[in-house]
């Protein structure tokens, strides 16, 4: 366990350096500051062009679509992180060989690498919310009640995320540099399907049904129930209740990170058995 945690700890210090681009804190701060706000931006043009086109202002709607946008923030953030470590150490740096050979956990050190992105995505999804309360009218009331469930949903949302990225990042043992195109489209599909900018009631039938099939939507479902509870926007998921959701999501993290590791040693082990650990393709 204490190999484990300096890993983790050396690993999530390397991450961050990366993001950061090796610069000085201030400045960083300055950059995780203007991009989200320059996002919300973006979802405030979407809403007046649709507002304009049905003619029906809707405040719910927008706080509806801003909160869940707002943290769908972690799952681009955090599904691209963990799956680019496989591929920068062995594409970009050509540093895997040295970290893999060494006597550590590559799993710990890939979720190690992802906690950066994490506590970044953290920040931004903080400054669009404050942002979006204080400037856009967002309607946001989440109670001191609600706290604890709110960090137990938090916990459990953001290690699905974590446990996917390891999957993809197992399936990127034996890929090429080119296919981190699955990082992104992906989240995509988590975009139309999880109900971040609308109801998953507009959905037909078998869109409702991969929804629920998906537990980022029951994540992005309690949120809301937490944070905006009187939006009384319907989501299909009204006859849940919020102790299911959240064994839903307990159910789900123990699942995917079985998968993770699944596939994570099955990838890996293949990529040993070809020879392609440490191979780079360049092209």
């Amino acid at each position: 366990m204490n190999t484990f945690w300096r890993t983790f700890k050396v690993a999530a210090w390397l991450g961050w350096e990366m993001d950061s681009n090796w610069t000085e804190p201030w400045l960083f701060m300055v950059y995780s500051v203007v991009k989200p706000v320059a996002g919300a931006f973006i979802l405030v043009l979407m809403y007046t062009v649709f507002a304009f086109i049905g003619n029906r202002p809707d405040p719910a709607a927008f706080s509806y679509m801003y909160v869940g946008n707002s943290f769908f923030i972690f799952v681009g953030s955090v599904l691209f992180g963990t799956f680019q470590v496989i591929q920068s150490d062995r594409e970009w740096y050509q540093t895997i060989r040295y970290v893999y050979i060494s006597p550590i956990s590559y799993y710990v050190y890939i979720v190690g690498r992802a906690v950066s992105k994490v506590g970044v995505a953290a920040f931004a999804v903080a400054i669009t919310l404050a942002f979006g309360v204080a400037f856009l009218g967002v309607q946001i009331h989440l109670t001191v009640d609600a706290v604890p469930l709110f960090a137990a949903s938090m916990l459990l949302g953001l290690a699905v995320l974590l446990a996917i990225g390891i999957c993809l990042g197992g399936i990127s043992f034996l890929t090429a540099k080119h296919t981190h195109g699955l990082a992104e489209g992906i989240p995509g599909l988590f975009y139309v399907f999880c109900g971040v900018l609308f109801p998953l009631s507009i959905l037909p039938s078998w869109g409702q049904a991969i929804g629920k099939a998906i537990p980022l939507t029951y994540w992005f479902d309690i949120t809301r129930r937490l944070l905006a509870p009187t939006l009384g926007v319907d989501s299909t998921l009204a006859g849940y209740s919020d102790l299911t959701i959240m064994a839903l999501l307990v159910v789900s993290s123990v699942a995917f990170f079985g998968l993770s590791l699944l596939i994570f040693k099955t990838g890996e082990y293949f990529a040993r058995k070809a020879g392609k650990i440490d191979m780079t393709t360049s092209y």
